[in-house]
């Protein structure tokens, strides 16, 4: 009766259609990220988390870095040469005598920190510790004299020195150029030495007659007159060369107001040497002096080596200085930094010693010294070998101790009595070093044990010689001589 008011709804085909086609157009707009985007995304979002974790590390590191390069340069000093009379700091100069240039090489020791260092030395002995070199305290070397010579005999009471007649020019050259020849060393300054007059002059004698250079006024080692006037009146002397330029000139320290007034203290130059030293403002005053230093321009060295010219200096003092009584020979690289009337007294006075020198340090037998030679290419093995067949005929032992002495010496002090056996002594010595290799260690013990007089000689350990001297080091190295 009631009329059916039910609605019925139909949903058509067209509304599921439209659904589905609906849903697909989502599936397209909701496509999948590629993979090396979502790995780009990752790896942005983890460094952005580690920064933000360890930004405080990063911001220090560069600043800590620096603290330990700053750290690092601590001590070290810059590589430069200091100029000890002006107190002021320089490049090094090497002077070319060949181009008339000039260079700044780098240096091949840094140890101008050694400079005017006046520290004791020190060791310990029987468990205590002492110094090296004990001076008289500074209140008795202010008094100290020089003692007087006695007249004592010995086995040696006169030495006379060989004078050759000159061998006529041959060529045109002349003579002087004739001594620089490949064939040998011996020439117009020293004499022309043979193997029998090199036996002989081993001989003793009350009175002997020996090569010992300067026997030609043509050969070499040309002093001016004023210097040699100089080097006349001086009883007690300090002596030093540096010759082809190499080294600088570094003043005496630690010497007594009586030792300046007593004691000559002279350095012997070449003119390569005078010009590199005026170019770093080392120049020679009008007395002479630099210093405390009188300055000795040698000119026409009789030596292509300029380590065989700075032999002459080192050996020959007695012939230099002819009215000496007692001289310190320093090498070139050392500053000496002790009075030197003080250690006159600790080294020969005190023992009764005529010659002092240094022990080596490192070794003890001159074959041994001769393998060291080679191996640091300071000579040839064809001249070592040379010198050491020689010594072997002459029967050198390979002993490390003669007379209860080290055999093997450090030359670079050497402090002495001028007296006819010590003289003889560096005679012999330096006949040695012309007739083989210029490195005098090799020599030293073949002459003190060919010789076999001088029995009072001291050889003091080796830190008494870093004692007597700051070591500066070669600053550069000095070409040879082109004839």
């Amino acid at each position: 009766m009631f009329a059916n008011n039910s609605i019925s709804i139909s949903v058509s085909d067209e509304d599921e259609d439209e659904d589905e086609l609906g849903r697909m157009r989502v599936r397209v707009r909701r496509k999948r990220k590629k993979p090396g985007n979502r790995v780009n995304n990752e790896f942005a979002c983890r460094l952005i988390r580690n920064l933000s974790k360890y930004w405080m590390f990063l911001v220090f590191l560069p600043a800590a870095g620096l603290l330990i390069f700053e750290a690092s340069r601590i001590g070290k000093k810059p590589r430069l040469v200091v100029d000890s009379e002006l107190n002021s700091l320089k490049e090094p100069v090497l002077f070319n005598s060949e181009l008339g240039t000039v260079s700044t090489p780098p240096l091949e020791k840094n140890s101008e920190g050694n400079l005017n260092r006046l520290d004791s030395k020190t060791r310990v002995v029987h468990g205590v510790r002492q110094r090296c070199l004990k001076l008289i305290p500074p209140e008795e070397l202010e008094h100290l004299g020089i003692p007087v010579d006695e007249d004592s005999s010995g086995p040696v009471n006169k030495v006379s020195y060989i004078l050759e007649s000159e061998t006529p020019s041959v060529g045109g050259k002349s003579a002087l150029s004739q001594q620089h020849t490949e064939l040998t060393r011996f020439n117009l300054f020293t004499g022309n030495q043979t193997l029998d007059q090199r036996d002989n002059s081993f001989k003793i004698s009350e009175s002997t007659t020996v090569h010992c250079g300067f026997y030609s006024e043509n050969g070499g080692f040309k002093i001016s007159g004023e210097d040699s006037n100089y080097m006349r009146t001086c009883k007690v002397v300090v002596s030093t060369c540096a010759f082809g330029g190499g080294d600088d000139l570094y003043q005496p320290i630690g010497m007594s107001e009586a030792s300046l007034q007593k004691v000559c203290y002279v350095a012997f130059w070449d003119e390569v040497t005078l010009s590199a030293q005026e170019l770093v403002g080392r120049r020679i005053g009008d007395n002479g002096f630099i210093g405390k230093w009188r300055i000795v321009v040698v000119k026409a060295l009789p030596f292509a080596d300029q380590r065989l010219n700075g032999k002459v200096p080192k050996m020959l003092s007695h012939r230099l200085f002819p009215q000496a009584k007692y001289s310190i020979w320093v090498d070139s690289k050392s500053q000496f930094r002790r009075d030197p009337l003080g250690v006159l007294e600790a080294l020969l006075w005190r023992s009764n010693s005529v010659l002092a020198i240094s022990e080596h340090g490192a070794r003890s037998s001159v074959y041994d010294e001769a393998k060291a030679v080679v191996k640091k290419n300071k000579a040839t093995p064809e001249e070592v070998e040379v010198q050491l067949n020689q010594y072997r005929i002459d029967g050198l032992p390979e002993d490390k101790r003669f007379n209860g002495k080290k055999a093997l010496a450090e030359a670079s002090v050497i402090v002495r009595k001028h007296t006819p056996l010590t003289n003889l002594f560096m005679c012999l010595w330096f006949n040695e070093v012309v007739r083989f290799t210029s490195r005098d260690q090799l020599s030293f013990p073949y002459v003190l044990w060919r010789l076999n007089a001088l029995k009072n000689i001291h050889m003091f350990p080796v830190c008494t010689r870093k004692d007597l001297v700051n070591n500066m080091g070669h600053i550069r190295k000095a070409k040879p001589l082109k004839i």
